[in-house]
């Protein structure tokens, strides 16, 4: 992607967000075109461009304040965040549940747990989408509430008829992971049961089974006074081959020195199954501007090797 073609992207990101009363998202897309001028020698002249965009910025921060007097994110309209899911599904051909559940992901991505976590146990009655949204539901109430809730949904779903044995078997490797990564003493009870190749629909998994699970990766600072050092990253978020990441504040300094389209090398990932090295494009960078995570920064990274 060259410099105007992501610009343009920005600027359009940007104007849709603020259409909608999105001022904070609006903001934080404009300022990434204004990161863009000191790192390019096509824009560095370019003052008026650069002028408009700080004027957008300097507009946005006061309807920001004027919201509620300090500028501090309030929860997402139901209008912004049906908005939300159609910008970001982007499964073209695909069902409409496919697209829902990318819908539901991005609203995950922007806090929106409780409304995401309503999409993702409505995707549970879909044979082809069950598990990838049992896993999403389990990230939501892990960020949402805590370890716990994950741990009580699972034990409700052993409970009930609503997954295949093999289904629910993939569930639990994959929050037993989760578990074992973060320290957890908790073993999850095992499924019992196979499933006979003709209970599966059309005798065929699920979709999930092309995705594998990325639960956490290691990224070698490649500048910075950490230059060399590897530092791990729990995954957010996943959707096929694109994993979200959370990264702190801390690591700001090396955030700011990478940007939308920028390769990372020599990446390690974590998987229930496996470790892995490959290489990851960086595909959206947003600040996060309110709640427990403000100052922290959503990386997205779409994974081209392997």
């Amino acid at each position: 992607m060259n410099i105007a073609q992501q610009i343009k992207g920005l600027i359009q990101e940007a104007d849709i967000y603020k259409s909608q009363g999105l001022y904070i998202e609006a903001k934080g897309k404009y300022e990434n075109v204004a990161k863009l001028f000191p790192k390019n020698e096509q824009l560095k002249n370019n003052k008026n461009l650069l002028n408009a965009i700080s004027q957008k910025i300097s507009v946005l921060e006061k309807k920001i304040k004027a919201i509620d007097g300090t500028g501090e994110h309030q929860e997402i309209s139901k209008k912004a965040q049906d908005l939300i899911r159609r910008l970001f599904s982007f499964s073209a051909g695909e069902s409409q549940n496919a697209m829902k559940l990318e819908g539901a992901i991005a609203l995950a991505k922007f806090g929106q747990f409780e409304r995401a976590l309503k999409d993702f146990f409505d995707l549970l009655k879909d044979d082809d989408i069950r598990v990838v949204a049992a896993k999403n539901v389990l990230r939501c109430q892990i960020a949402l509430s805590s370890i716990d809730a994950a741990v009580t949904q699972f034990q409700q779903w052993l409970l009930n008829d609503i997954f295949y044995s093999a289904q629910l078997k993939r569930v639990r490797l994959f929050l037993q992971d989760m578990l074992d990564k973060k320290g957890m003493n908790i073993t999850l009870p095992e499924v019992l049961g196979e499933d006979a190749e003709s209970e599966q629909p059309n005798g065929q998994d699920d979709i999930d089974d092309d995705v594998l699970d990325i639960n956490s990766i290691g990224i070698v600072f490649d500048s910075g006074p950490r230059k060399g050092s590897i530092v791990e990253y729990d995954v957010s978020f996943q959707s096929g081959n694109m994993i979200s990441l959370i990264i702190s504040n801390k690591d700001k300094d090396w955030v700011d020195g990478i940007s939308v389209g920028h390769k990372l090398e020599n990446i390690q990932f974590y998987s229930p199954i496996a470790m892995f090295t490959g290489s990851g494009l960086v595909s959206s960078k947003t600040e996060i501007k309110s709640g427990p995570k403000k100052g922290d920064h959503c990386l997205d990274i779409k994974i081209v090797s392997t």
